[in-house]
């Protein structure tokens, strides 16, 4: 359910209880008219957001862990030090890796003393071979001596194949070798600020082959973003380039300029089976700039600017509190959101006045028709006319912090009850005599 719909669903309720009372109230106090304050249906431009919290990150940031495990031997950078590409960040300790190496390479060289020697003995067997071949096809040689040496050298042929074999296992083991002791030094994969140091020199980094081990963090602090998490009945209304306005609470007064640059596609839901259950969706929102003095909605604030802001002020980690404008009415009718409230179709029938039965009243052409919703409220305002108020039904459309957009039911002029809450929530119904009294016009008198 939308956060409209709550709200007025929250005042239709609260009207349901405390009708009667009201109304028993107004008899026992003879109390004929309402005090209610009023003003004109007006264009205006309304935006609509969507407000979310999360945490500011850089754009782009890359996670430093180990490829293989060692201790901690040098560590060449500070948290907050900027690196360039290709930079030396630490380096693990060498010995073993080392050591490897020297297996690795003393292993090939045996492989291929091996594989010499099999060729050898190949290349002799080969010329027996044929020596024998060529006798016996001059019937000079038995067969069976020719057949021991075609067997003796098919099987040197086979002992050099396994040989070369080995030689190729024992280079791939020494490349091998090689690469992990290449990982146990570490150079920047970008250009970019250590914002994260994790693990000082003497510490062990583990292989990040089957666990996460960040050492350090390089991240791009020239572009930020704040990561938002918004709840599942909000998400559809957003999309991809919808601008939007951050504010940091570690620099008040800023409001800073962005742009939704992600949605995710999977839910994150906290709380699974209880009744603090969560489903929300992390919306990436790009932070281009920012605007002083500038509320979320568009409509300037007086603010103390004590210190001129830029998005260098940011910092990973820092809370963000994102509005996302998904619609905007450039000149439209709107009213205060309090003005908009529900009634059950009981409520809304109008008491007979004195002489006239309740028939007569429901047959009067001027009663308004009401539709009510699935759930039996009717979405009304209350309008001013010959000193009585009228219920207008009206159909809602987007809403700003303050002003809700009217499709049908007014018209641009029309004089609409917009205090007090507890008139319009509780005591007004339709055909009620008001007085009305605005501070305005007192003051204008």
């Amino acid at each position: 359910m939308s956060k409209k719909k709550k709200l007025l669903l929250g005042s239709g309720l609260v009207v349901a209880v405390a009708a009667l009372v009201g109304a028993a109230v107004m008899k026992k106090n003879g109390k004929q008219e309402i005090e209610v304050q009023t003003a004109p249906v007006k264009r205006q431009r309304v935006v609509e957001t969507v407000t979310a919290t999360g945490k500011v990150q850089p754009h782009i940031q890359v996670k430093i862990s180990a490829d293989v495990s060692a201790k901690i031997t040098k560590l060449a950078v500070s948290e907050g030090a900027w690196v360039e590409k290709g930079d030396f960040l630490l380096e693990l300790d060498r010995e073993r890796y080392i050591a490897a190496v020297e297996r690795a390479e003393a292993s090939l060289r045996s492989a291929e003393s091996d594989a010499k020697l099999a060729r050898e003995s190949m290349l002799k067997a080969e010329k027996d071979y044929q020596r024998s071949k060529e006798l016996h096809e001059k019937q000079l040689e038995s067969s069976a001596a020719y057949d021991a040496a075609a067997a003796t050298y098919q099987v040197e042929k086979a002992r050099y194949e396994s040989a070369s074999s080995s030689v190729e296992q024992s280079r791939a083991l020494l490349k091998q070798a090689n690469d992990d002791l290449s990982k146990t030094r570490i150079y920047a994969p970008m250009a970019g600020t250590i914002s994260q140091l994790n693990k000082e020199v003497g510490e062990i980094a583990l292989g990040s082959q089957f666990q996460e081990d960040v050492i350090l963090v390089v991240s791009d602090l020239v572009g930020m973003e704040a990561l938002v998490d918004v709840d599942e009945n909000d998400v559809v209304a957003i999309s991809l380039g919808d601008t939007a306005n951050i504010e940091v609470d570690a620099l008040p007064n800023t409001i800073f300029r962005g742009y939704v640059s992600e949605i995710a596609n999977t839910a994150k839901v906290t709380g699974s089976g209880t009744a603090d259950q969560q489903t929300e969706f992390e919306v990436k929102v790009a932070i281009t700039g920012t605007t002083l003095g500038q509320a979320a909605n568009g409509v300037a604030q007086n603010l103390e600017i004590t210190q001129q802001r830029s998005t260098a002020d940011l910092r990973p980690g820092m809370t963000a509190s994102s509005d996302i404008v998904t619609e905007t009415r450039d000149s439209t009718l709107a009213v205060p959101i309090q003005c908009v409230t529900v009634r059950t179709m009981d409520q809304l029938q109008k008491k007979p006045a004195e002489g006239k039965s309740g028939e007569a009243i429901a047959n009067e052409s001027s009663e308004p028709q009401f539709t009510p919703d699935k759930d039996g409220f009717v979405e009304i305002v209350f309008v001013v006319k010959d000193g009585a108020v009228e219920a207008r039904q009206v159909k809602t459309g987007i809403q700003s912090n303050t002003h809700i957009e009217i499709l049908t039911g007014l018209t641009e002029g029309d004089e609409i009850v917009t205090g007090s809450y507890r008139a319009i929530s509780k005591d007004l119904q339709h055909g009620v005599k008001v007085m009305v009294k605005n501070a305005e016009k007192k003051n204008q008198t």
